[in-house]
C-alpha cells in the first residue's frame, strides 16, 4: 500500500471514523480536508439495499441540484432543422444532426449530455456501441429524448443530473465543487438523497439506504448518517 503524504495523513486525522456525520457537518469537513490545487468535485456514494439485477429493483432517476454541479456541461442537441434555433437559444453548445452523427461514428464524443427528439432516436440506434459505454445515449426516462428541446437543454445547463445504481448497488453522483459554500454542498446532497428515498422500489426489502459517503476528488471519504427507514 502506498504511503500517505503529510497532507493526506492530516486529512485522515480530522475524520472521526467512529462517527456518522450529518450532511452539513460532512460538507464542511470535506471542504476542510481537500488540498488540491484545482477545484475538486464533491461526490456522494450511496449504497442501496437493492438487487440491481432485478428489473423491479433498478433505481434510476434525475434530479435538478439547487446550486448546479459547478461544471460547465457541454450539450449536443441532435435535432431537425426546425428545432435548431430553439436549441441554440437555450444554450446548447453543439446543434445539428447528420454532421454530428457522422462525427460520433468516427469516435467523437467530446460532450457531457446529448439531447434529441423521438423522431431522431432511430438514427442513434447504430451508435449505441459508441454512446452506451460513455453514458451518452439519450433516454426518455432522463428527459433527454423530448420534443421540448429548449426546456431539456436549459435544465441540464442549470444542474440537472441523471443517476443510476450500478451493479454493486451503489449510486455515484457529483453534487458540486469544493469551491461551493458548505451550505450549498449540503443542500445539493440533501436534494439527491431525498430523490433517492422517493425512488425506493416497492420490491426492496429491509434497510434501503445502507450507507452514504461524501468525498472530493482527492479527499478521504466521510461517512454520513443515512436516513432511518
Amino acid at each position: 500500500m502506498a504511503k500517505l503524504t503529510k497532507k493526506q495523513k492530516e486529512a485522515h486525522s480530522k475524520i472521526d471514523k467512529s462517527k456518522l456525520y450529518s450532511v452539513s457537518e460532512a460538507a464542511a469537513l470535506v471542504k476542510e480536508i481537500t488540498n488540491t490545487k484545482f477545484d475538486s468535485s464533491v461526490e456522494l456514494a450511496v449504497r442501496l439495499g437493492v438487487d440491481p439485477r432485478k428489473a423491479n429493483q433498478m433505481v434510476r432517476g434525475v434530479v435538478t441540484l439547487p446550486h448546479g454541479t459547478g461544471k460547465d456541461v457541454k450539450v449536443l442537441a441532435l435535432v431537425t432543422p426546425d428545432k435548431e434555433a430553439e436549441a441554440t437559444e437555450a444554450g446548447a453548445d453543439y446543434v445539428g444532426l447528420d454532421e454530428y452523427l457522422d462525427k460520433i461514428k468516427n469516435g467523437w464524443t467530446d460532450v457531457d449530455v446529448i439531447i434529441t427528439m423521438p423522431s431522431v432516436m432511430g438514427k442513434l440506434g447504430p451508435l449505441g456501441r459508441v454512446l452506451g459505454p460513455r453514458g451518452l445515449m439519450p433516454n426518455p426516462k432522463t428527459g433527454t429524448v423530448t420534443m421540448d428541446v429548449a426546456k431539456a437543454v436549459t435544465e441540464v445547463k442549470a444542474g440537472k443530473i441523471d443517476f443510476k445504481v450500478d451493479k454493486t448497488g451503489i449510486v455515484h453522483a457529483a453534487i458540486g465543487k469544493v469551491s461551493f459554500s458548505a451550505d450549498k454542498i449540503a443542500e445539493n446532497a440533501e436534494e439527491l438523497l431525498d430523490t433517492l428515498m422517493k425512488l425506493r422500489p416497492t420490491a426492496a426489502k429491509g434497510v434501503y439506504m445502507k450507507s452514504v459517503y461524501m468525498s472530493s476528488t482527492m479527499s478521504p471519504s466521510v461517512a454520513l448518517d443515512p436516513k432511518v427507514d
